[in-house]
C-alpha cells in the first residue's frame, strides 16, 4: 500500500443470521490482497448499530443533523472513505433494509465518491439489487461505477470440503471494477479537495 492510496470501505450488507456475506468478502478480499492501491476498511453492518427509522428531519435534508453517540466511530470512518465497495445479497429482487438504513443515515458522507458492487444470489446474481443501489446511490449524489461482480447460483461453487470456488472470470470482474473505482476514486478525490 502506498501512501497514495485509495480509502476504500467494503461494506458488507447482509446482516441475517446464516448469511454468505463473509464467505463472498473472504474472496473479494483475496482480490484486494494482491493490489497496493486500496487502503481497505472493512464495515460488516452485522456488527454495526444503524437505527432503521430516520430522525424527523432526515441527513439529506440537513447534513449537521447529530447522530446518536453510538454512532460515532461508523460515521467517522464513512466520512474518511474515498470510495465504497457494497457487497450485497439478494433478497426478493432486492437489496436488504440493512443497507437501506446505512445509505439513508449517511447520505453527506457518499456524495461526490465512487461506488462498486459485488452481488450474489441465487438466480440472477444480485443484478437487480445492484441495479436499484444505483439509483438510490445517484440521488445522495456518489457515483456508481459501470463494472461489476455478480455470482448467480453461488452455492453451486461451495466444494465438499467448505472452500469456495466460483469460476475465474470472476476475478477477471473484479479487476476491471477495481480499476474503474480507482480511477474514479481519484478524480473525485481531486475534485473534492479543490472544493
Amino acid at each position: 500500500m502506498t501512501n497514495s492510496a485509495l480509502k476504500l470501505a467494503v461494506i458488507i450488507g447482509s446482516v441475517r443470521e446464516g448469511r454468505f456475506a463473509p464467505v463472498v468478502a473472504e474472496w473479494f478480499g483475496k482480490q484486494l490482497a494482491d493490489r497496493g492501491d486500496f487502503d481497505v476498511d472493512w464495515i460488516d453492518l452485522a456488527e454495526q448499530r444503524i437505527p432503521l427509522e430516520l430522525p424527523p428531519t432526515p441527513p439529506a435534508i440537513d447534513p449537521d443533523l447529530p447522530r446518536p453517540a453510538y454512532m460515532d466511530e461508523l460515521t467517522r470512518r464513512m466520512a474518511r472513505a474515498d470510495a465504497y465497495v457494497i457487497l450485497t445479497p439478494e433478497y426478493n429482487r432486492s437489496f436488504p433494509a440493512s443497507l437501506k438504513s446505512a445509505i439513508d443515515w449517511y447520505c453527506t458522507e457518499w456524495q461526490a465518491k465512487a461506488v462498486g458492487f459485488v452481488g450474489y444470489s441465487g438466480g440472477t446474481g444480485g443484478v437487480l439489487a445492484i441495479e436499484q443501489l444505483r439509483q438510490v446511490f445517484g440521488e445522495v449524489r456518489a457515483h456508481s461505477v459501470r463494472e461489476y461482480v455478480s455470482f448467480p447460483r453461488y452455492y453451486v461453487h461451495l466444494e465438499e470440503d467448505g472452500s469456495w470456488n466460483p469460476p475465474e472470470y470472476n476475478a477477471a470482474d473484479a479487476s476491471r471494477m477495481l480499476d474503474e473505482l480507482l480511477w474514479w476514486g481519484k478524480a473525485l478525490r481531486d475534485a473534492r479537495s479543490r472544493g
